[in-house]
């Protein structure tokens, strides 16, 4: 279907037509819309049930795995002490003195590990709750949404843009972008295909051209960078899933929701 209406001739994308002729075919504006998400940075915290399964096949683990250097080391060590104790083995003292054992190295392990201290899961940004920051919410997904005029009123949606003629739905998508967020955000596109879509109606007095729109999605992630809110003064957000949904309109929401992992 999307090969199609990119292949409609520009007279054909341009043209008014009356929608209160009886039998008239319907003129839909086309646009882009881009689903950015920031991935995951962390894994999740594990709940009661996952962090019991994976100690269980932690110990399966360990009692089918084979001896590690470091072990058999340690048990060569410990019979060349004892051979060592009973006399039965000469030492010459220097020797030993130089020689590491793994004990050795066990001790220096766990001073090492002492040292080491685990990065917090939460930043600042997420103690200030900066709804503009990537740097949050490191564990889930984060999409971003920005104001736009839609008729008479402005709304939190996904950044979308109206396609110009000679451009592919895909081209319009990263022109969108580009324009609405600037280009310091760096995002890779999946792919040439929508990932969803939805349309909606305007209201009739605003019927005179096109009769409503028309969104196909794609997916994009960042790669780096963030909104350009000096070159874009738009308010924008960072938004998880769940918050994401309370933020949209019903309609809206819902369509998104089906193309959301």
């Amino acid at each position: 279907m999307l090969r199609r209406l990119t292949l409609i001739s520009a007279k054909q994308l341009t043209r008014s037509q009356s929608t209160s002729t009886p039998g008239a075919k319907e003129k839909w504006d086309l646009y882009a819309g881009i689903l950015v998400e920031r991935l995951p940075v962390i894994s999740k915290t594990l709940n009661p049930l996952e962090r019991q399964f994976q100690d269980l096949l932690s110990q399966v683990e360990y009692e089918n795995s084979l001896k590690s250097d470091f072990e058999l080391k340690h048990e060569r060590d410990l019979v060349q002490k004892e051979l060592i104790k009973q006399g039965k083995v000469q030492v010459d003292l220097d020797d030993s003195m130089a020689k590491q054992t793994a004990q050795d190295l066990k001790d220096a392990y766990k001073e090492e590990l002492k040292k080491f201290q685990a990065a917090p899961r939460t930043t600042a940004d997420d103690a200030a709750n900066k709804l503009t920051s990537t740097d949050r919410c490191l564990e889930d997904t984060l999409y971003l949404v920005v104001k736009q005029k839609l008729g008479e009123q402005e709304h939190f949606v996904l950044p979308q843009g109206l396609r110009k003629d000679g451009e592919s739905m895909r081209q319009t998508a990263e022109r969108v972008l580009s324009e609405r967020c600037g280009k310091d955000l760096q995002v890779l596109f999946y792919g040439n295909a929508p990932v969803g879509f939805h349309k909606y109606k305007y209201p009739s007095k605003q019927r005179s051209e096109s009769v409503g729109a028309k969104i196909f999605f794609y997916r994009a992630s960042v790669r780096a960078g963030n909104v350009n809110v000096e070159q874009q003064a738009i308010p924008y957000e960072w938004l998880p899933k769940e918050t994401l949904n309370k933020k949209l309109n019903n309609a809206y929401a819902e369509s998104i929701n089906k193309f959301l992992i």
